[in-house]
């Protein structure tokens, strides 16, 4: 099975292995529960393939297509599992800066420009911990006006008050830039962590 991109009019490739580059240029998707709980991102051939063995429903598409010689089928960027599956609880999600960024929306939690550092609200040299609940990211201005002091010793405040993400923001994290057709899918941080579900093997 071939993909190609709506109207591109690529030519179709009858070779069954698909090379790394290809599989990029497809996209990925996310994948849900039956519940709608985000599980994980995938490949939009992996996606597919879920499909076709009608273990999942495809939600959201990206606007390519996988197409063989009798079929095709649009390649997904949101699926949902046909049947539940439960997993581990995740309690926390892993503290990095990649997911305090995803986190924060890439804005300074100090002046809301772009973010280029992470900063630690009470610094670690005064007793601060390196916690979801002390760590925000922040733009290089304020980290360095703010060096090794409280907030009001540097006379700054925070936009909000940081907390542990829902567990489902690690998914991000962990993907990169995200399809903007996931948002909806995904939870807001302000909600409380929730049970994390498993992909089927």
């Amino acid at each position: 099975m071939e993909s190609d991109q709506a109207g591109a009019g690529a030519p179709v490739d009858s070779s069954p292995v698909w090379s790394e580059r290809r599989s990029l240029e497809l996209g990925r998707a996310l994948l849900l529960n039956a519940s709608f709980e985000p599980l994980c991102v995938v490949s939009a051939r992996r996606a597919v393939v879920l499909v076709l063995k009608e273990k999942a429903e495809i939600l959201e598409r990206n606007g390519a297509e996988f197409r063989s010689e009798r079929t095709s089928i649009p390649a997904p960027s949101v699926i949902r599992l046909v049947h539940f599956v439960r997993v581990p609880f995740r309690t926390r999600v892993p503290l990095s800066r990649r997911a305090v960024f995803a986190r924060d929306h890439h804005r300074c939690q100090y002046c809301n420009r772009n973010a280029e550092n992470i900063d630690h609200v009470v610094p670690r040299s005064r007793g601060g911990t390196h916690t979801w609940e002390n760590v925000v990211a922040s733009c290089r201005n304020c980290n360095a006006k703010k060096e090794d002091r409280l907030l009001q010793e540097a006379n700054l405040r925070l936009k909000r008050t940081p907390r542990a993400p829902h567990a489902a923001l690690w998914l991000v994290a962990t993907a990169g830039n995200p399809d903007p057709a996931w948002t909806s899918y995904l939870p807001s941080e302000r909600e409380p962590n929730a049970p994390r579900e498993a992909v089927p093997a």
